[in-house]
């Protein structure tokens, strides 16, 4: 049985690591084709050319980070790599909530430290040499100490409470944890804008003036309460544009980026607004929170049963059942369901966003929100022809073309 998790361990590594090459080698050929008329007026050819080659440096790029992680995956994997780092984390600790705490430690940091000079090249060489990256040096290590801080508080104090629970109740480990976890996602939906936010980037209250004006006249005319509309400073990073809607009741609150305002036009970005609208008028954010519930659910029952048995621990090289080991091996046995489980949300997510472009378009914003994401896209040199493959796995939007194409069939009718 040891061997059997094991391989099947390894299986799926290497499994997924084909799925993804294969994929990014579908996307690389795909996006050689002709672009369809109705996408041939966002890029002149210059831009189009430096848009291709932008699309494959970073596919390159993504390739040789994913194929360096997998290497280093597969040898831990295979030659106890964990299993030594468990030992060497004993030799510190045998407290109960210590050792697995330290254990993932050990790993998040090491991990991360690896990851570093990739992600310093994918920024201030990569982005930079495209016009994109705003970031100094300086901003670039505050938030990687931003983040490392976040992870002890936050991720520290997750981990110790789903320990502590495991360690009370075996038996009822899945249900208690899954209904930790579902509370603490409802508080981050809730807050995440107030409390996570603020540490990275600065929200100011949109000001007064056009913008605003139209913004309410909108929100007044759908019956939409908004009193919080916001501008975060996300110039300070990057030149590319976003706009996002967070929170749920009187928590709610429409986000735009800075960027967004110096790239579209007042009806552009109400059009924007208007789509987020519809995702609230819809009830998107609050179906995908229920949906989420039972399929974590799945997840924590799947995980209370592993992390009562020998096997899986054994199968990295440990010699009894222990939290971390075999959450390891669970991570990776989980990727299939995992794997379906993203696949069928892209699908969902893919069908709001036509309903919330729908919404846009009840109002007569399809023309301003043809036009915003056009011009986002140019701006921000997206891949105009991902292979249909590729956005069945990946993609929780439709394509620029698929967007446009329903936009334009809503207007005609």
């Amino acid at each position: 049985m040891v061997q059997f998790i094991f391989f099947s361990i390894i299986f799926i590594l290497v499994a997924d690591f084909g799925l993804e090459r294969y994929l990014a080698y579908l996307n690389i050929q795909y996006s050689k084709n002709e672009l369809p008329a109705l996408l041939r007026d966002i890029y002149d050819p210059q831009k189009y050319e430096k848009q291709q080659d932008y699309f494959r440096t970073n596919t390159s790029f993504g390739m040789l980070t994913s194929s360096f992680s997998f290497v280093i995956s597969l040898l831990m994997y295979s030659l106890g790599g964990f299993a030594w780092v468990d030992q060497f984390v004993q030799g510190y600790t045998q407290n109960p909530f210590g050792l697995p705490i330290l254990f993932f430690a050990v790993l998040y940091f090491v991990n991360d430290i690896i990851s570093i000079p990739f992600e310093w090249y994918d920024t201030f060489v990569i982005e930079q040499k495209f016009g994109f990256n705003k970031i100094t040096k300086k901003l670039f290590i505050l938030d990687k100490l931003k983040g490392y801080a976040l992870t002890i508080i936050l991720g520290g104090g997750i981990l110790f409470l789903i320990i502590w629970i495991y360690t009370l109740t075996p038996q009822y480990f899945w249900l208690l944890a899954w209904g930790v976890i579902t509370a603490f996602s409802l508080f981050m939906t809730m807050f995440y804008s107030e409390i996570i936010v603020p540490i990275f980037n600065k929200q100011t209250p949109l000001e007064a003036g056009e913008l605003r004006t139209e913004i309410e006249k909108f929100a007044s005319k759908t019956g939409f309460k908004l009193n919080n509309i916001f501008v975060i400073d996300g110039s300070k990073r990057s030149t590319k544009a976003n706009a996002y809607f967070s929170g749920l009741g009187s928590k709610k609150r429409i986000v735009l980026y800075d960027t967004l305002m110096e790239k579209l036009s007042v009806d552009e970005i109400v059009a924007v607004l208007a789509h987020e609208v519809g995702h609230y008028k819809h009830k998107h954010t609050l179906i995908n929170f229920m949906i989420s519930m039972p399929s974590s659910l799945l997840l924590f029952f799947i995980f209370g049963i592993i992390l009562q048995s020998d096997v899986f621990a054994q199968a990295l090289g440990g010699e009894s059942a222990s939290f971390h080991l075999n959450a390891l091996a669970f991570s990776i046995l989980y990727t299939p369901i995992s794997l379906v489980l993203g696949i069928a949300t892209n699908v969902l997510s893919r069908r709001f966003e036509y309903q919330a472009d729908a919404y846009a378009a009840s109002f007569g914003y399809a023309p301003q929100l043809t036009s915003g994401l056009k011009t986002l896209s140019s701006s921000s040199l997206s891949n105009l022809m991902p292979h249909p493959f590729y956005v069945f796995f990946h993609y929780s939007h439709p394509t620029l073309y698929q967007r446009m194409s329903k936009l334009q069939e809503i207007t005609i009718n």
